[in-house]
């Protein structure tokens, strides 16, 4: 649950001064030998979703490296999906004494106890993007349930009155629960009439799951679908083509997954949500270099945000805010942050496509 707000302006010119006025220590109070000298442990949770490897992990490293004049290091891991796997992943970083851990988690119950491990081996633990259960220290993400909002407005106005399927995320994830509840409350003029939970953000799941609705409903009677993130929504697409229709409904989304953008220049997919991932992840370096050296990031410049999970309130957080995406400002927004190239986006079967949507 979000208690306080913050611009991205703010974000960003705070966590720049807190870095630069942080106390150099350790968290019981004692010099580091070396500030710079820092190991961060960084596990994050699946592969079928690009941005993991392709954004979070190296912009977290390089922000590191530039705040501890490249001496600081990353022991990165990813589950793959896997939560047993992540737990063995941070034992192992627990047993190799890093200085802190960052943890993104496939399954946010099943985890608590590794945090709870780490804490008491004297190791801070903060979550990333997905609220891990545990004594977290911080959590860095973005507001999930404005996320949620943003999809249900943007589907409400593409579908007034329209009847909807809902294509929800993950139940082991707690930001599904968000989304999901953020959608609803902008979709009080739609008729929900197929709703699904997804395990694992599986887009094969939300394929089939979508040829039960369209079976069930009627292609021609679903106006509108709310996808919770890309890949579901790469999967109701095919869902739709395999049923012979060739006018989809606005689908919406999450991510900007280079796929999903190419999906939105043909028309394929109404929106997706961008989520400033350079934002999170340097804003996330910088809270583990911070309290690595002894800064404290209880709710100062760092984290001026609070949010409860189910085992613990009150933890200090950072909510960076996200941008509804369409047709009509994908240069302004992902191409101008140098998230995907207009090449990237524009191959030669999409020519067209791109100059209709004045890319080329």
């Amino acid at each position: 649950m979000r208690r306080y707000a913050m611009s991205l302006a703010a974000v960003t010119l705070s966590l720049s001064l807190a870095a630069c006025g942080g106390s150099e220590g350790t968290d019981d109070g004692g010099a580091l030998a070396d500030p710079n000298d820092i190991t961060i442990g960084l596990l994050m949770p699946e592969k079928k979703i690009s941005r993991y490897e392709r954004f979070d992990f190296p912009i977290f490293q390089a922000k590191v490296e530039e705040l501890t004049a490249e001496k600081g290091k990353v022991r990165y891991a990813n589950a793959n999906g896997d939560q047993t796997e992540q737990n063995r992943q941070m034992r192992s970083m627990v047993e190799a004494e890093v200085d802190i851990i960052v943890v993104d988690p496939v399954d946010a119950k099943k985890v608590a106890p590794e945090v709870t491990r780490a804490k008491e081996a004297g190791i801070p633990v903060i979550a990333y993007d997905r609220l891990a259960e545990g004594p977290v220290d911080a959590y860095v993400s973005f507001d999930n349930t404005v996320v949620g909002e943003v999809q249900g407005r943007s589907l409400a106005e593409a579908a007034p009155g329209g009847k909807i399927v809902m294509m929800n995320g993950s139940p082991t994830d707690p930001n599904a629960a968000m989304f999901k509840e953020g959608a609803k409350g902008e979709l009080t003029g739609q008729d929900v009439v197929k709703e699904y939970d997804t395990d694992g953000w599986d887009p094969e799941q939300a394929r089939k799951n979508m040829a039960e609705a369209i079976e069930a409903v009627g292609a021609e009677e679903i106006d509108g679908v709310l996808s919770a993130n890309d890949g579901m929504a790469g999967g109701v697409v095919e869902a739709f083509k395999a049923a012979g229709v060739t006018d989809l409904p606005p689908i919406t989304g999450q991510d900007a997954d280079l796929e999903a953008v190419q999906r939105i220049v043909t028309g394929e997919q109404y929106m997706t949500v961008y989520k400033p991932y350079p934002n999170e992840a340097e804003a996330a370096a910088e809270m583990a270099v911070a309290k690595v050296r002894g800064h404290d990031i209880q709710f100062d410049a760092l984290t001026r945000d609070a949010v409860d999970s189910p085992t613990h309130k009150d933890i200090p957080a950072a909510l960076v805010p996200v941008v509804e995406l369409t047709r009509n400002n994908i240069r302004k927004t992902i191409v101008a942050d140098g998230i995907h190239t207009v090449d990237e986006i524009c191959t030669a079967k999409l020519r067209a496509a791109c100059q209709a949507a004045k890319l080329l």
